[in-house]
């Protein structure tokens, strides 16, 4: 096989794709996505269909053009222009994506020409003047304290049953401990299916935890998500598959862990039997519950920043339709002019 061009699209991409795994611990489905975003980049800039800008440079020769002395076809991330990036970016909404998927798409290019620009591979970075599209921010999707206690007491029910097998009361039991843990804690799923099997110490208060970008955090944990870890591990240890794994949820999978499908399946079979839509619930779902329940009963913002894990206050601010909705509930029951 014949090896990369140094500053081939598929060279470039790949020095990024390893800069954002070694430098940012950028985990497997952020470089995953950030490979499919860019890969798509490459391809459309290889076709032509971006418009004619590169083409119409590459004419005045590469000492005009500014191109690199090598082929075009294989330069075309290291010469493409802004008019260009915009003509792809413009590609995009003509292929029907949403202004929030294009927005990914941007934020991604931007990342890797600043890194081209870092390692001294451009003199420039033609993504600096583009703005990203316009989109209002979708509210996140939230079930109520009362859909959580449904949820809760059908997967209860389920792992009370005393007619069924060993296996399904194990599943049962195994599919309560992730709700009633990822509720009190308001994990990401990727860290809820990863939790080590010592997470579940008997003593243990806190769940440290590995999130994005390889950082560590403390969760506080509650007592029924305490129970319910304690249940679940005591069928594991009578089943026999308490010694063999080091992880809390194991699976025979090449992951070694229950996968974040698996469970999002699980948890969707167990919505409709317990009377709510399918399509209203799912990890994130829930995890989005965890914070807007804090936040309705008079939690910081904050707070909740820390506890989800976001490195920014503007990643945690889309639950501030929350916040309004309490201060209003609370000018309307508390001055003495509200409504009676």
């Amino acid at each position: 096989m014949a090896p990369k061009a140094k500053n081939s699209n598929e060279a470039l991409i790949e020095l990024f794709l390893d800069m954002v795994a070694a430098e940012r611990g950028g985990a497997k489905n952020t470089l995953a996505a950030y490979a499919r975003d860019l890969a798509d980049f490459s391809a459309v800039l290889a076709s032509g269909q971006r418009g004619q800008s590169i083409s119409a440079r590459a004419e005045l020769g590469p000492a005009k053009a500014g191109i690199h002395p090598t082929s075009v076809a294989q330069t075309l991330i290291i010469s493409a222009s802004t008019d260009d990036l915009r003509a792809y970016l413009g590609s995009l909404g003509k292929r029907g994506f949403a202004a929030s998927s294009v927005a990914r798409r941007l934020s991604a290019i931007r990342q890797l020409y600043r890194f081209l620009y870092a390692e001294g591979r451009r003199g420039d970075d033609p993504s600096a003047v583009i703005e990203g599209p316009k989109r209002g921010r979708a509210l996140p999707k939230v079930l109520s304290i009362a859909d959580v206690d449904r949820l809760l007491a059908q997967a209860r029910a389920d792992m009370s049953r005393a007619d069924q097998p060993m296996a399904e009361q194990l599943r049962a039991a195994r599919l309560n401990c992730l709700i009633e843990v990822l509720y009190a804690t308001g994990l990401r799923v990727s860290e809820l299916v990863a939790l080590p099997k010592s997470a579940a110490d008997r003593n243990a208060r806190m769940l440290t935890v590995r999130g994005k970008g390889n950082k560590e955090r403390l969760v506080p944990l509650n007592e029924a998500a305490k129970l319910a870890m304690r249940d679940y591990l005591a069928l594991l240890a009578e089943a026999g598959r308490h010694q063999q794994t080091q992880w809390l949820f194991p699976s025979f999978g090449e992951a070694g862990h229950l996968t974040r499908q698996h469970f999002a399946r699980d948890l969707k079979e167990l919505a409709v039997a317990a009377g709510l839509r399918a399509d209203r619930v799912s990890p994130h779902v829930l995890r989005h519950a965890f914070a807007s329940h804090l936040l309705h009963n008079g939690a910081d913002l904050r707070v909740v920043q820390t506890l989800l894990g976001h490195s920014d206050i503007s990643t945690t601010q889309i639950y501030t339709h929350v916040l309004e909705e309490r201060l209003k509930s609370l000018v309307r029951d508390l001055h003495p002019l509200g409504e009676e």
